[in-house]
């Protein structure tokens, strides 16, 4: 059975979007949220901030956590 793609409503920092991509792949949320930011910063943070809202608003919760 395939995974949903859905954001992580028990371990979340802002709005569960990374931790929920982490457990998507089956890797850890520290590693997926620092990848982030370094593509954050490396891509002058803005796309990357607009990529975060749109998954954060397009993304649906995970009802079973």
């Amino acid at each position: 059975m395939e995974k949903a793609l859905q954001r992580s409503s028990r371990d979340k920092m802002v709005g569960g979007v990374c931790a929920g991509i982490a457990h998507w792949l089956g890797w850890d949320p520290t590693l997926v949220r620092v990848g982030y930011v370094l593509l954050s910063v490396m891509s002058v943070a803005f796309p990357g901030l607009v990529v975060y809202i749109l998954l954060w608003a397009i993304m649906p919760v995970n009802p079973n956590e």
